[in-house]
């Protein structure tokens, strides 16, 4: 799928949205500013979380009700600290992972998840696979 705004960004991810279920782990790739945020938003839309979406770069993680949970992995060098935080806890829970740079805690992500990848292609253009 071809985006060619943030807006048509979010309207894909609500599409995917429909897609998931309590449970699933959804890691996205995509480089720096590719739009992997916005992306998140628009599944919180879908899943009638009124809150506002912000990387959780600092906090490693967001917990939107327990419907959702929004990490952001950059800032991790292995596995471990993703354990010692107790990342890993919600992998099996009933809301909704979402991981940014997920290949920073690659050993302790669960066998089955789904896959999000997100491409500039120009300014506002973005390629978004969705596996």
């Amino acid at each position: 799928m071809i985006s060619d705004s943030e807006k048509n960004t979010i309207q894909i991810a609500k599409e995917y949205a429909k897609t998931l279920v309590p449970g699933d782990v959804v890691l996205l790739e995509g480089e720096m500013g590719a739009g992997k945020t916005v992306f998140v938003k628009g599944i919180a839309e879908a899943l009638g979380i009124p809150d506002e979406i912000t990387s959780p770069t600092y906090a490693y993680m967001n917990d939107y009700g327990g419907k959702l949970y929004h990490y952001d992995c950059y800032r991790l060098t292995s596995g471990a600290q993703a354990e010692a935080l107790g990342l890993c806890d919600y992998f099996y829970g009933k809301g909704i992972c979402v991981i940014e740079w997920a290949e920073n805690i690659a050993e302790l992500l669960p066998e089955h998840c789904k896959r999000v990848r997100i491409v500039k292609r120009g300014e506002n253009e973005r390629e978004i696979v969705c596996d």
